[in-house]
């Protein structure tokens, strides 16, 4: 009863009751979608005080909404009628000790404004856009009273202004994003140059100014010079194919070391059975281990060879600077790129080509490790190795018997056809495994280039005495390790004695993969009459079982 006499009340005040009736009886969203935004909130408000509500949240207005939806309406359009003599004119302030026409003036400007203009008051920008009345709203009956009508819409479009603040600052945040970055001006620009200051990008177009350009300290303008401009003894820097390993610098001083290498195609065997075309650093799988001390100065000179036309650059993990180096090592076919970086960091270190797509380049074959020694260099071992980890992503040439071509798709899926040791399966197998003598201390750097893979390294037979891990040389080694983890584009160092002849498996314990390719063999070869039966034992003599891969 209470209802339809409030009902039938509002509807007498508005001159239409039929009309009135039949608004309260619409759905709430139709209803408020029509309304301006600042409105839209109160209705969403009003009918969740009281209303339906469904699945989706309140789906009918109630009477006290309805009552407050028209007439926020009904002012909405008489307030847009009074402010069209002041069309484009700035809020003025609300005063609560001024006129009443006054108080309409600033109610309407109130009402016009959006709830985060209102927030903001006169630090507003000076000519905001206007929101335009909606159509709607204001042919929606107005109610009688005239002048009296303002201090009410006041009232609703302050509770207006809380039900519709979080989408008002949705949307400035919204005008915020797309408004162009502020440029610095001609002046500040000027003043940034003179102060030697970077402009940098990545890429095709990369422009790279470095504070306070002047030459190179490290040139050499004279190939038969012995010293850098800064002094530096000029050496050739230690280079060899992997499994060797160059022998330690010997030095107790930097030095200014020139290495050379060459991007070339090579087509490579991969597997007994198989052949691979390669993209190489010069012209084996992996690329040359580097040896270098802390503190020297790397020159790398870069020529590319590939055949097929494609530019390759180099980016090693061991440089401080833009891309490890990459961006200034590109050379397109037939270029030489010099460089020249300062070693900072001892440690075992990945490098690796990075034009794009990176991906495709690493899977390819372009990887190898640069070795920078600390201070006072490492403890002398009796043999060192180089071994590198590396998946082949490839399918059957459909033209070529015996070849396999490179997949993208089975990269982007992580399903390598081959994982291998030092380029190829069999690499440190049959007539070419890692040699070394009874009781010998040996040292293996081992680089994992993936692409995607995390190796599981181990070695059957043999506990590590000594890891470095993630060719961390500063840091003391982890001791009696049985199996170390190397990320794909880090390394670890391993050491371990031989005290018992015989072959030692090396593998990714990840143990499918030796199915792939991931295996090789050491042999210990015997020194003297004592096979140490005091370690190793047996009645029988050992019988390797039929087909086994591990112990041949």
């Amino acid at each position: 009863m209470r209802r339809s006499r409030n009902v039938t009340l509002l509807a007498t005040a508005l001159g239409s009751s039929a009309k009135s009736a039949s608004l309260l009886a619409l759905p709430a969203a139709p209803l408020a979608a029509a309304l301006p935004a600042g409105w839209r909130g109160l209705a969403a408000s009003s009918a969740a005080d009281g209303g339906e509500f469904g699945s989706g949240g309140p789906r009918w207005l109630t009477w006290r909404g309805g009552a407050l939806l028209l007439a926020g309406g009904a002012a909405g359009a008489a307030l847009g009628l009074a402010m069209a003599p002041t069309a484009g004119m700035p809020p003025l302030a609300n005063n609560s000790s001024s006129s009443g026409g006054n108080r309409g003036s600033a109610s309407a400007a109130m009402a016009a404004a959006t709830p985060f203009e209102r927030l903001q008051g006169s630090s507003r920008p000076s000519s905001p856009p206007q929101p335009q009345p909606s159509v709607a709203a204001a042919a929606l009956p107005a109610p009688a009273g005239g002048e009296g009508v303002r201090p009410q819409a006041a009232a609703v479009a302050a509770a207006a202004g809380q039900g519709g603040r979080e989408q008002a600052e949705r949307r400035e945040a919204a005008a915020a994003a797309e408004r162009p970055a502020q440029q610095p001006s001609p002046e500040q620009v000027q003043e940034l140059e003179e102060q030697g200051e970077t402009e940098a990008g990545y890429g095709e177009e990369a422009i790279i100014r470095l504070p306070g350009e002047g030459p190179n300290p490290f040139t050499h303008p004279d190939p038969g010079q012995d010293r850098d401009a800064a002094g530096l003894p000029l050496l050739a820097c230690g280079k060899s194919q992997a499994p060797a390993v160059p022998p330690p610098t010997g030095r107790a001083w930097p030095a200014h070391l020139v290495a050379d290498i060459t991007t070339t195609t090579a087509d490579l065997p991969v597997s007994p059975l198989h052949k691979y075309t390669f993209w190489t650093f010069d012209g084996k799988v992996p690329g040359p281990l580097l040896r270098a001390r802390v503190g020297d100065v790397l020159e790398l000179r870069h020529t590319n060879r590939d055949r097929d036309g494609v530019g390759h650059n180099i980016d090693f993990h061991a440089v401080t600077g833009p891309g490890g180096g990459a961006p200034v090592t590109y050379a397109e076919e037939g270029e030489t790129k010099v460089a020249t970086f300062k070693l900072l960091h001892p440690g075992l270190f990945i490098y690796h080509c990075a034009a794009a797509p990176v991906p495709t380049h690493i899977s390819n074959g372009m990887y190898g490790l640069l070795l920078v020694e600390p201070e006072g260099g490492l403890p002398p071992v009796d043999k060192e190795f180089y071994v590198l980890q590396s998946e082949i992503y490839a399918t059957e040439s459909s033209e070529t018997k015996g070849m396999l071509e490179y997949s993208y798709v089975d990269g982007l899926d992580e399903k390598p056809r081959k994982v291998v040791f030092n380029g190829a399966e069999g690499a440190l197998q049959g007539r070419t495994p890692l040699v070394a003598d009874q009781n010998d201390r040996v040292r293996i750097y081992f680089g994992n280039a993936g692409p995607n893979l995390i190796s599981s390294f181990h070695v059957i037979g043999s506990v590590f005495d000594k890891v470095y891990r993630e060719g961390d040389l500063l840091s003391p080694p982890a001791r009696c390790i049985q199996t170390t983890l190397v990320p794909a584009g880090g390394s670890a160092v391993v050491e371990f004695d031989c005290p018992v002849p015989g072959n030692y498996t090396l593998l990714d314990h990840s143990i499918f993969r030796m199915e792939k390719g991931a295996i090789g063999f050491l042999k210990v070869r015997p020194r003297g009459g004592d096979r140490r039966r005091d370690i190793y034992d047996s009645v029988d003599p050992p019988v390797p079982c039929p087909g086994c891969k591990l112990h041949p």
